[in-house]
């Protein structure tokens, strides 16, 4: 009779009930899922207090999700799972990896650009930014026609759709690569900023005595059919939290040199980039 005499009788019983999944994967990430739930549960002693107070923070970040944040996307990435996610999935011959988390703010359709078009749109005050660069295939050839879709932070630490100052669509913009796969693009050097802790995971961060604060940085996403599409970002090299990332994005392979002109009125920024062959899959927006 399946009828559960001990904690430890009842995983038996679930993983026999999931044995029927059609569909392999599911079946082998479920059967994983639940050993581990299963095991947490009991190597924790878990309180009914406590799951209580779990399944409400389950629902909360839920209730904190709209149109202009995915507090979902948040939670796995204060927690370290977007990254080990970006990092297994994208490892190089050295175990290292080109890729970085997504985060809550990309969104899909940002405006087409013209090489050496500014991004900033809304009159962005701030250290005017210059930013260059080659992508090539893995062989080291230059790719033509790559698309490069970029956005950022304000100098004030704001993406556009959190912030009623900035245009839409401000700070964001698609380019592409030229006949030598060079692409070439203006902004302003954006700051750091912290995630946001008006939610459940600010809660979270404050009661383990974190702070929410990202280094600054540029978001990246490389594209061309016939290759893997690579997720990424660029962190500037002086920022203070570059070891404390509250995400835990940045590596050594992502931190790149934000050099200031002598009199410090301009910045640059040349960072290269490799796509894989593969598939072009893109990811879901976070936001509309």
């Amino acid at each position: 009779m399946n009828i559960a005499t001990s904690p430890d009788s009842v995983l038996g019983f679930a993983l026999d009930a999931m044995q029927r999944t059609p569909d392999p994967r599911l079946r082998t990430v479920m059967d994983a899922l639940t050993r581990h739930l299963h095991a947490f549960v009991q190597e924790v002693k878990l309180t009914e207090e406590e799951f209580e107070q779990a399944l409400e923070f389950i629902v909360a970040i839920g209730h904190a999700t709209g149109e202009t944040k995915n507090e979902v996307v948040l939670a796995a990435d204060i927690l370290g799972v977007s990254t080990v996610v970006a990092l297994q999935n994208n490892q190089d011959p050295h175990g290292e990896s080109p890729a970085a988390l997504l985060g809550p703010f990309w969104r899909a359709n940002s405006p087409a650009c013209a090489a050496g078009e500014s991004i900033a749109r809304s009159g962005t005050p701030g250290t005017p930014l210059e930013v260059t660069g080659t992508v090539c295939d893995v062989g080291g050839q230059p790719m033509a026609g790559v698309t490069v879709d970029v956005w950022q932070a304000s100098p004030v630490g704001l993406y556009e759709n959190q912030d009623p100052e900035q245009d839409d669509m401000n700070l964001r913009g698609r380019f592409t690569t030229d006949a030598e796969g060079r692409f070439h693009f203006r902004s302003v050097r954006p700051a750091g900023y912290p995630v946001p802790t008006d939610g459940p995971c600010g809660v979270l961060l404050r009661a383990q005595q974190r702070h929410p604060n990202r280094p600054a940085h540029l978001h990246f996403m490389l594209s061309k059919p016939g290759h893997k599409v690579l997720v990424t970002q660029v962190f500037a090299d002086d920022d203070e939290n570059l070891e404390s990332d509250p995400t835990f994005g940045v590596t050594r392979q992502l931190i790149g040199r934000f050099a200031l002109a002598s009199d410090g009125g301009s910045a640059t920024l040349q960072y290269d980039f490799q796509l894989e062959p593969g598939e072009m899959k893109f990811p879901r927006p976070p936001i509309p």
